[in-house]
């Protein structure tokens, strides 16, 4: 079986059908997979998948879950094909895609919460960016860097939560205020923001 069958059997959460192919051929845990048949040759993890498929609301995040635990069951990497260069793990995904819960399990099963992408942005930075406060606190508690800048904006994870509720992006707004006030409170250092960003911040803490 080729893995764009296998992500078929996850597109149709048909659990009994993937635990068969996987006994069969242990290898597709880790298989690539296109991102479309236009694109054949830009594969990513099926852990990776699963938070597409959660991002276009094709599977819900509790089917994603189930999905995930057996393909960890046949050795999938919690971390995708990171030891390969790639820039864009399991959890980086879940935390870009809006798949919450999901970025939650993947750090429960250990996944690297520090890695960073081609932006040097870290999942603390996508989490604050799309407002998921719930993995912002779980990426704080597992003592995730609160003040690191990314490479690309040199902006700390709350300047990208400010960000996105400065930028007009209304489609992408969710719990952003939040994520800000667990950053402060965890001791981000407000010195590391520029000007603007500072501004903005003082105005949250005045209302």
């Amino acid at each position: 079986m080729q893995a764009s069958e296998l992500y078929k059997l996850v597109n149709q959460v048909d659990l009994v059908s993937l635990r068969t192919v996987l006994e069969g051929d242990p290898s597709l845990a880790n298989g690539g997979i296109p991102c479309s048949d236009a694109q054949p040759e830009m594969k990513g993890h099926p852990l990776h998948r699963l938070c597409d498929l959660v991002f276009a609301k094709i599977i819900t995040e509790e089917k994603a879950i189930e999905i995930a635990k057996i393909l960890l069951e046949f050795n999938a990497d919690i971390n995708g094909y990171q030891s390969k260069g790639d820039n864009n793990t399991p959890l980086l995904a879940a935390a870009s895609l809006h798949a919450e819960k999901l970025g939650i399990f993947y750090i429960e099963q250990g996944a690297d919460f520090s890695y960073t992408d081609h932006d040097g942005a870290t999942a603390l930075h996508w989490a604050a960016f799309c407002g998921r406060d719930q993995l912002v606190e779980v990426l704080i508690a597992k003592g995730a860097n609160i003040d690191q800048p990314d490479i690309t904006f040199n902006s700390t994870p709350i300047g990208w939560a400010v960000h996105t509720l400065t930028s007009g992006d209304n489609g992408n707004q969710y719990h952003q205020i939040n994520c800000i006030q667990l950053l402060l409170k965890a001791g981000a250092d407000k010195t590391k923001l520029d000007a603007d960003t500072i501004a903005y911040v003082n105005t949250l803490a005045a209302v």
